[in-house]
């Protein structure tokens, strides 16, 4: 019985190392098994990215058992009940003690592990063979030089057009939104899922500009061409001047050259008129001639500071409008007219047509609180340029709900103006004798006497007040009132204004101070504000004019080019030239003088001088020939008279 015994605990022995020994092993094949698994798994996430949809779903079922994702919990449970399963498994298939078994169990369970490994990475056999590879799409794409790209050549510039809202012509959305190089129209995105995407697998059309920066991307390759040739469609997309270039504007005369072989020059660009917008393209127009104005949004670091998008669409159609690189002879305002809508609140539109000084005084304002962070006594560009000083004097005991209607004195106050309202006088009623109707017309220096400071204006709100300027603007803008409304209709007043187009001098007419034009401009760092302090002698940049009746009609402008010296009339697309004498015989209802510097018009006077001093001279020189003829002729006549003294005596002897 101790025999039975002792061979019983020598079994037992050598069962517990058998079972120890095929413990070991499942766990060598289980470890074995993870390290395959682990392996597999990166190439299985990229092999089920880039298969096609009839496999994906095949494989779905394999796919969902593979990456679904559980409570660590339960993932924990399932790891030990599996472990379990596997040891009890091992011990159930072992037919006796022996290394050699359990070394095979493991090896069997080493290899159903990996082949499943293998299975859920690579979706089932031939699963990475049957995958269609498609390119990557990511935020980082490679880059190419152009002579890589076989695409360069499809460019077509003639399609392009930047002067457009800036959105997805699909999905309408203005995020990430790329323009077609070859078609011109815009698509958002470039992944495998975006509309730019499929435009260029359904159109073949492989070019694209991103619209936010300017970099070009080859689709569906998705590499980013990197060429000098694409620098001009860049420019046209976003217009840079440098400060050179902005300060030789008016040096030298320039005529660019479009794409179709038309000419036109740059700042004096028609501007297309989607409906009704013309009021907004002669106020441009007249923009575009405001020299400190141009030059300042023409260098897009000078508002870099601000967030407003009418400050930004504002200096980025000017900057159109002066751009010697663009595609086409003309500009659509379209963006800025958007931004105006919007800041507007739908007051002006391009849908309906509105009144160009009421916008003037708009867009003028607005610019200006933009530009300084809402802070109207703060000096700005606008102001600079614009904005002169009044003297308002209003009678005592005048008005209603002012200051002057209760106090016993005239109540005196300066306020800053940006722009002068003339008031016509009333167009005649009845016809002449020839049955003929009667043009009237009136010089510009009799409606100025408003502001002499000694004529009353009378008004039932703000009572009888006399108006005198203190301190005159760089240029000075003038309103022509020409309309008026009542309860019935609105009616147009016909007089036409004769005015100078050159040296209007305004302190012929108008008592001004010593130095009127001081710091022209609400001195702070004026541009040139130095060249300015005795001058009061203005010339015409601008004049717009009123076509048709008071309740429609059309509205152009006549502008003046410095460098050419040269009019020219401006109506939306249409730019000719006009002379200098159609501009004066015009239905002036808006315009815009510039003041003449100190050296200007010190020279225009010493001249004047210098003539009157030659014309003394010549006249005392004149004199002093006549003098000496005088003086000749006084002594012939003695020398005659003595001759014939001398004859009578020798006639006596």
């Amino acid at each position: 019985m101790k025999r039975d015994r002792e061979e019983e605990q020598q079994d037992g022995g050598q069962q517990q190392a058998a079972d120890d020994e095929a413990s070991a092993g499942v766990k060598r094949a289980r470890n074995d098994a993870d390290d395959v698994a682990d392996e597999a798994k990166p190439n299985a996430s990229a092999t089920d990215a880039i298969k096609p949809e009839s496999q994906n779903a095949s494989q779905k079922p394999r796919e969902d058992t593979a990456q679904q994702q559980e409570p660590p919990n339960q993932q924990q449970q399932q790891q030990q009940q599996q472990e379990q399963a596997a040891a009890k498994d091992a011990q159930d298939v072992s037919p006796g003690p022996g290394p050699d078994n359990g070394g095979g169990e493991a090896a069997d369970a080493a290899d159903t592990a990996a082949d499943a490994a293998k299975d859920a990475g690579g979706g089932g056999g031939g699963g990475e063979d049957d995958a269609v590879v498609l390119p990557r799409s990511t935020s980082r794409a490679a880059v190419k030089k152009g002579t890589e790209c076989p695409y360069l050549d499809t460019i077509s510039r003639q399609n392009l057009d930047f002067d457009f809202e800036k959105c997805c012509s699909v999905s309408l959305s203005p995020v990430n939104v790329y323009v077609c190089l070859v078609c011109g129209k815009y698509f958002q995105g470039r992944g495998l899922s975006t509309h730019a995407y499929t435009h260029a697998l359904e159109s073949a059309h492989h070019m694209f500009m991103k619209l936010d920066n300017g970099n070009v991307y080859c689709l569906p390759d998705n590499y980013e061409v990197l060429d000098k040739s694409l620098d001009d469609i860049r420019h046209v997309r976003d217009p840079r001047f440098r400060r050179e270039e902005i300060a030789g504007l008016d040096k030298s005369i320039k005529w660019a050259r479009a794409l179709d072989g038309t000419e036109y020059m740059p700042g004096l660009v028609g501007l297309n008129n989607m409906k009704a917008n013309d009021y907004i393209n002669v106020i441009m127009q007249i923009c575009a001639r405001i020299t400190p104005l141009r030059d300042f949004f023409l260098d897009p670091s000078n508002t870099s500071s601000c967030r407003s998008p009418l400050v930004y669409r504002f200096g980025e159609l000017l900057r159109k409008m002066w751009n010697t690189r663009n595609f086409k002879g003309q500009v659509s305002p379209h963006e800025f007219v958007q931004a105006v809508r919007n800041a507007s609140k739908k007051r002006f539109s391009a849908e309906t047509q509105s009144d160009p000084v009421e916008f003037w005084s708009w867009l003028l304002n607005h610019l200006h609180l933009d530009l300084t962070g809402g802070k109207p006594k703060k000096p700005s560009i606008i102001t600079q340029c614009l904005q002169g000083e009044l003297e308002v004097t209003t009678l005592a005991g005048t008005g209603k709900g002012t200051r002057a209607a209760s106090s016993t004195t005239d109540v005196t106050e300066r306020l800053p103006f940006l722009l002068l309202g003339l008031e016509l006088p009333p167009a005649p009623l009845f016809k002449d004798v020839l049955e003929k109707n009667i043009i009237p017309q009136v010089p510009i220096f009799h409606i100025m006497r408003k502001f002499d400071g000694e004529s009353v204006s009378d008004d039932i709100r703000a009572g009888r007040r006399r108006f005198r300027i203190t301190r005159l603007p760089r240029y000075l803008a003038l309103h022509y009132r020409r309309f008026t409304k009542n309860n019935f209709f609105v009616e147009k007043n016909p007089t036409l204004v004769n005015f100078p187009v050159k040296g209007l001098e305004l302190r012929d007419i108008l008592p001004l101070p010593e130095h009127p034009a001081a710091a022209a401009g609400a001195a702070a760092g004026a541009p040139d504000s130095a060249a300015y302090d005795t001058s009061s002698k203005y010339d015409l940049v601008a004049n717009l004019v009123h076509d048709g009746k008071a309740d429609s009609g059309t509205y152009r402008v006549h502008t003046h080019r410095k460098v050419e010296d040269i009019w020219y009339e401006v109506q939306d697309l249409a730019v000719q030239d006009i002379l200098p004498q159609m501009v004066a015989l015009s239905e002036a209802y808006f315009q815009v003088f510039e003041l003449r510097t100190d050296a200007t018009a010190g020279s225009v006077a010493a001249t004047a001088a210098a003539a009157t001093a030659t014309a003394a001279a010549a006249a005392a020189e004149a004199a002093e020939a006549a003098g000496r003829d005088a003086q000749a002729a006084e002594a012939a006549a003695a020398a005659t008279t003595e001759a014939a003294t001398e004859a009578m005596d020798t006639a006596a002897a």
